[in-house]
């Protein structure tokens, strides 16, 4: 029989590595460009592996949710793992979890549902990955006093700095492919001076 501080532990531990994997989840997701690829690799592989860490988060989100409510130290009911703010224990912070899980739970359907839904469909649920990340790290932070300090935090940090670094890379790379005014007219220039334009 599983032992109430041996629930603890592989509740907080499931959690650090489902944040973890979260987190390699939104970087590849945000440095896959609009064709599905990523440098030096081709679209296969990286769909199989977005895929592969999607279904690894969820396996160990699952864990961690599982645990959570077996532990008998606290009572978080069952029915607060898809109904937000409905538990009695840091009612909050799990409720947040729970929109995080919510969230995720939209894009996984639609992602299985894809062949069935519009891409525009597709695409505005698939951004709700977007939010769910900032939740789920507030919900990491708030839930979990041993994310607060020490070595957990600067590890939490480091994975959210690395998040933000994608977010940087794909936006500077979307601002490197906007014409600019200066660069369109010396374009003109050189396509009129091979006569392209006549």
């Amino acid at each position: 029989m599983i032992t109430g501080t041996a629930l603890w532990y592989a509740s907080r531990a499931t959690g650090v590595v489902s944040l973890v994997l979260f987190s390699l989840v939104a970087i590849l997701g945000i440095m896959v460009n609009r064709q599905g690829r990523l440098p030096g690799l081709p679209r296969f592989a990286v769909t199989g592996l977005h895929r592969s860490l999607s279904l690894l988060t969820v396996a160990f989100l699952g864990i961690h949710i599982t645990t959570a409510i077996a532990d008998g130290y606290v009572h978080i009911p069952w029915i607060s793992t898809i109904a937000p703010f409905t538990s009695g224990y840091e009612r909050f912070w799990i409720g947040l979890g729970t929109v995080a899980v919510d969230l995720v739970g939209a894009v996984i359907v639609t992602s299985l549902l894809r062949d069935r839904l519009a891409p525009a469909v597709w695409r505005a649920v698939h951004w709700l990955s977007y939010l769910s990340y900032p939740v789920a790290v507030v919900h990491s932070l708030g839930a979990s006093k041993d994310l607060r300090s020490g070595w957990l935090l600067a590890f939490t940090m480091g994975t959210v700095f690395a998040v933000f670094a994608a977010i940087g890379y794909r936006v500077n790379g979307a601002l490197a492919a906007v014409p600019r005014p200066h660069r369109v007219s010396r374009q003109l220039v050189q396509a009129d001076k091979t006569g392209s334009l006549r």
